[in-house]
């Protein structure tokens, strides 16, 4: 039995877990989700620190805690490690954005070229060389009507600019065991360029699993089972 702290990417809702949580408790493990800071200035700080004070307030925990970040979250959920009342036993990075010393999440679209393969993928799927970005199109083409109706029912503004003008502060990756999680649907962070900057930058193999960008709301259900097999060697 694991608990599993889900950190959400640029939206910064807890309800993006909300179809994943009771797959994983209906396994037999607890989770842990939080609203990050929505202010213009919250940072990379302020949003670590709202994971650790989310899995402070939840009180006891049941086995093991597992950090799992959600793509914009890859900059911050590794600060939390080190500074939990308890070790991370594992750190999990799902269609994330990986950092590396130094950089802003600015910088981080043109350093990996992030555009370029986007737009090679979409050329590769029928949806013309450089489509505008949809939000609609790249992020809920995979999800249920009826929850992405709920999604955009929910409003939502920006993530805090901070977060992209901040070097990341890290000196080196944590000394975590990482995973990455990739969904080989994915839209805007394509499979093959999630593959190269996941290799070159954590030097890891991205684990395939169903579904697009926002899998948790897509595929939960595998996308939990994906999340309790065993770490691969």
């Amino acid at each position: 039995m694991s608990t599993f702290a889900l950190v959400p990417g640029a939206d910064g809702h807890a309800w993006f877990w909300h179809r994943l949580v009771p797959e994983l408790r209906a396994r037999g493990h607890d989770a842990i989700t939080m609203d990050l800071p929505g202010e213009d200035s919250a940072g990379l700080e302020e949003c670590a620190q709202a994971v650790v004070s989310a899995v402070e307030q939840h009180g006891g925990l049941t086995g093991p805690l597992v950090v799992v970040a959600q793509s914009l979250a890859g900059f911050s959920a590794p600060l939390v490690c080190g500074r939990l009342p308890v070790p991370v036993a594992q750190l999990v990075l799902l269609n994330a954005m990986v950092p590396v010393p130094g950089e802003t999440a600015g910088q981080w679209w043109e350093n990996t070229g992030q555009a370029a393969a986007r737009s090679a993928h979409a050329a590769a799927t029928g949806r013309g060389a450089d489509p505008e970005f949809d939000m609609q199109a790249d992020f809920f083409h995979d999800v249920p009507a009826e929850v992405t109706a709920e999604a955009l029912s929910l409003g939502g503004s920006a993530p805090p600019a901070a977060l992209f003008a901040q070097p990341w502060p890290l000196t080196h990756w944590p000394q975590v065991p990482t995973r990455f999680l990739q969904g080989r649907d994915d839209r805007f962070f394509p499979l093959e360029f999630q593959r190269r900057t996941v290799r070159e930058r954590l030097g890891l193999e991205v684990e395939e699993v169903p579904g697009g960008h926002l899998a948790a709301l897509s595929r939960p259900r595998e996308l939990a089972d994906a999340l309790l097999r065993a770490r691969p060697a």
